[in-house]
């Protein structure tokens, strides 16, 4: 698994959202990106992270940043997960975990001091041309969102 750094090209990828609807990252050339993994869809944690990303988005679609949230989950759990919790920003499905891999948010991490394979929480910020701006690995799911903003200059 190899870790993707500030200036590395974003891979591109296509993935169905909680709709079956295809999206693509292609699509959001010429705007900000920010492309979040997270483990499994109606957890705590990934519960409270989405939420905080719901709660933020008018200040972040003022910056003209677009949120993507990526899962292991088929779009069932994702229309599920977008219906229970009212999150509007698209929810991607990736069960093959292609697209985690890509971007090196899944592999070995630490659970419970235990080595497992599994989904490393991850936030990426992506340029207007498609660029990595921040790759933030092992983010914690509360303040997450918080942390961002401070770090984007986003009040």
């Amino acid at each position: 698994m190899s870790k993707l750094e500030t200036g590395d090209a974003a891979p591109d990828f296509t993935l169905p959202d909680a709709d079956g609807n295809d999206v693509s990252l292609e699509s959001f050339r010429g705007r900000r990106v920010i492309l979040y993994f997270y483990p499994a869809a109606m957890t705590p944690g990934c519960t409270k992270q989405a939420c905080d990303f719901r709660d933020n988005l008018d200040a972040l679609a003022g910056e003209d940043l677009v949120v993507l949230g990526v899962s292991k989950d088929k779009p069932a759990k994702l229309q599920q997960f977008r219906e229970r919790d009212a999150l509007t920003f698209p929810l991607l499905s990736d069960p093959e975990l292609d697209v985690h891999k890509a971007y090196g948010a899944y592999g070995e991490k630490l659970n419970y001091g235990k080595k497992i394979m599994g989904v490393i929480r991850s936030t990426f910020v992506i340029d207007a041309d498609g660029k990595v701006e921040k790759a933030l690995y092992n983010v914690k799911a509360t303040g997450h969102v918080a942390r961002l903003m401070k770090d984007l200059a986003i009040s």
